[in-house]
């Protein structure tokens, strides 16, 4: 039995369609992302593929978001354009949901260390490793990327951390990495490298104010736990 496409359906059935006519809360997330990709394959509407892969990523849109483009790709009917385009919707909605969060926050805490990258790395599925960047009112004046893929000592040159504090006016850091297995207990490699970057802090007069873990859930702190 051939499909029927989306123009064939009533108009009251037609995302576009009922989007205009019923508004957009009544569209389902598969509708809403049909209208993004705007044609399905030669056995599915654009609705029923959508179906599909929310019905993989268990009808959960945080599991689609965490969605490469290339893993998006391995679905019929969805090329190159069509997975940006759904990765970059997702990506805006995330940025919408942050939007409260100051431009340049105060750190007091490590809960609000962790509130703050929570939205950068905590739902990556793999690792990055993030600086903050404190003035001496404990404000971020910048957040710096500094590795990404692990943060072994090939990958994290402390001396472009140092770089980047002083060129930004920073007082004060505090670096973050996330756990994408959701463990929060430092590695070994953790607190190695943790006091290799204190101890060069002290010697540049920079203060290291904490080292937190990430994960979606739930984070760790080497302060709290005087690890520092």
């Amino acid at each position: 039995m051939s499909k029927l496409s989306i123009k064939s359906w009533s108009e009251n059935d037609r995302p576009r369609e009922k989007l205009l006519y019923k508004g957009k809360s009544s569209l389902s997330d598969a509708e809403l992302l049909a209208i993004l990709i705007g044609s399905g394959n030669r056995a599915e509407s654009a609705v029923g593929l959508c179906k599909r892969i929310l019905k993989d990523k268990d009808h959960q849109l945080k599991l689609l978001s965490k969605m490469s483009v290339e893993e998006l790709q391995h679905y019929k009917g969805i090329g190159e354009a069509k997975a940006i385009s759904i990765v970059a919707a997702l990506e805006l909605g995330k940025r919408h949901g942050n939007a409260d969060l100051p431009i340049f926050p105060k750190i007091t805490s490590s809960a609000d260390a962790y509130k703050v990258m929570k939205s950068i790395i905590g739902d990556l599925a793999h690792e990055e490793f993030w600086a903050l960047l404190l003035d001496n009112s404990n404000k971020v004046i910048n957040k710096h990327q500094v590795s990404k893929g692990g943060i072994t000592s090939t990958v994290v040159d402390i001396r472009l951390i140092f770089k980047k504090a002083l060129t930004s006016g920073a007082v004060a850091l505090i670096l973050a990495h996330n756990h994408p297995s959701g463990t929060l207990k430092p590695s070994r490699l953790d607190i190695k490298l943790t006091e290799k970057i204190k101890n060069a802090a002290e010697l540049m007069d920079l203060k290291l104010f904490d080292h937190i873990i990430v994960t979606e859930k739930s984070y760790f702190s080497f302060a709290d736990e005087q690890l520092l």
